[in-house]
């Protein structure tokens, strides 16, 4: 079928599945994560998006549309970058910014911490707990609503827990609670 006859949707967030927030929950992030999501904002608005309608102006002008490449593409782009844009300023709408400063010297586990567990008798090995937007496990960066971090919120240094996996039940000793910049 004539790619003139297709409709595409710009609700079609099929290209970045996004982590969801909790119904009527808020953003939790750190201070570095929301200045994270602020300046690829800022970067779209400033500077991507102006240079694709430039880019797309100057295709149009050109004449035919049906078949002009970077008529089509520019077009494409800017639905893309215009669904980043809203999805950023939902996500900043809902942000709170918790400094894990902010917790001196608690032993306690909170959003912000950073934790060095040892399961079972594997060696430690040590995990943030951090916003939804700046999880990264390789990196040892677990969301605050992951499995895991809602096991160790409220745990205390020394704390022993049983963790209830896909492959079955762990033990987690707790090693040390720190609350650093991220």
């Amino acid at each position: 079928m004539n790619k003139a006859f297709t409709r595409e949707t710009e609700t079609d967030d099929a290209l970045s599945p996004a982590p969801q927030l909790p119904p009527g929950g808020r953003n939790y992030m750190t201070p570095a994560g929301h200045a994270r999501l602020l300046a690829e904002q800022e970067e779209l608005i400033r500077n991507e998006r102006p240079r694709v309608v430039e880019i797309v102006a100057w295709a149009a002008s050109n004449g035919d549309r049906s078949e002009n490449g970077d008529y089509l593409y520019g077009k494409k782009r800017l639905r893309e970058i215009d669904r980043r844009i809203r999805f950023l300023n939902k996500r900043l709408e809902n942000a709170q910014v918790v400094d894990p400063l902010a917790q001196g010297e608690n032993d306690q586990i909170f959003f912000g911490a950073t934790v060095t567990l040892r399961f079972d008798d594997e060696p430690e090995q040590t995990f943030a707990i951090v916003g939804i937007d700046e999880a990264d496990a390789a990196r040892g960066r677990i969301s605050w609503i992951s499995p895991l971090a809602r096991a160790l919120i409220k745990a205390r240094e020394g704390d022993a827990l049983r963790f209830k996996t896909p492959a079955g039940i762990r033990d987690i000793d707790i090693i040390s609670v720190r609350y650093l910049p991220l």
